[in-house]
């Protein structure tokens, strides 16, 4: 396993980020087992921390250096600020994270160009960011992985709370990641609940998409609501529930849980692991 930690120019944010990618390029293979095509380019998953994060978080948070290795999954890892991985007046973070990141890292690393091989993921934040450009990059990414997802952007926003118990909840902040016009962004492709309706009407393809959300995780009410959602939008999708609140062990589970959703190679077993409906 080969992790790298760097930065590149990004021009979307017009200056240098910090990235980690994890490539399981030195796994050892026990003797009488089939050895890796060398030629063959990695599945990836682009994988988006929360707020107040960074792109070692995951690194460190969980065991996903072990989890990737074993599936023989490329993950790359950015650094997004507190952006909720949109497009601002000057940084354009959605961009950056289904565009440019893809497009680097594929010129830069043995990474798939196929959009099946493609995946989004992330926590919190991460999550809202991964749903939201997972659907409005749907020709690139093939899945998407929500934990925790941060889906604040609804009619709750156009009444913030006098006295915000975090950042997120306050005005400044709401203006700046969402834009001057709060009930405007609701029907916008900032928005991942918009996107679910106006693609389920007019009868788009969707990633396959899991979510997962702990019992007693804060924004649970705001998960269930968007499963809800994609219900009633005839949406395929899976959704877990599971013991535990917004923190590093529910994610540690379930992002195991979610490369096990994945289409991924299991080496061990010769075989797909396949999607869980």
């Amino acid at each position: 396993m080969a992790v790298f930690q760097g930065t590149f120019m990004a021009q979307t944010l017009n200056r240098t980020v910090p990235f980690v990618v994890i490539l399981p390029t030195d796994k050892a293979v026990p003797p009488g087992m089939p050895q890796r095509d060398p030629g063959k380019p990695y599945k990836t998953l682009y994988l988006l921390h929360g707020i107040i994060g960074s792109c070692i978080d995951w690194l460190y948070g969980t065991r996903i250096q072990r989890w990737a290795e074993e599936r023989e999954l490329a993950v790359v890892m950015p650094s997004g600020d507190n952006s909720m991985y949109l497009d601002h007046a000057v940084d354009r973070y959605g961009a950056f994270v289904g565009q440019e990141l893809v497009e680097f890292t594929r010129r830069t690393f043995p990474l798939s160009h196929r959009r099946e091989d493609t995946f989004i993921g992330g926590l919190s934040m991460g999550g809202f960011g991964a749903m939201r450009n997972g659907l409005k990059y749907r020709d690139t990414f093939g899945a998407i992985l929500s934990l925790s997802g941060g889906f604040v952007l609804d009619e709750d926003i156009l009444t913030p709370p006098e006295n915000p118990q975090f950042q997120s909840e306050s005005q400044e902040f709401l203006h700046a990641v969402y834009g001057p016009d709060l009930r405007a962004a609701l029907v916008s492709d900032r928005n991942p609940k918009y996107l679910v309706e106006t693609m389920a009407a007019a009868g788009d393809k969707f990633p396959d998409i899991y979510m997962a959300c702990g019992e007693d995780d804060f924004l649970l009410q705001k998960n269930l609501a968007f499963h809800e959602l994609l219900d009633r939008c005839g949406v395929p999708h899976t959704f877990e529930l599971g013991p535990g609140a917004h923190e590093w062990d529910f994610w540690d589970t379930y992002i195991k849980k979610a490369l096990d959703w994945l289409p991924l190679e299991d080496p061990l077993a010769g075989r797909s692991s396949g999607n869980v409906r």
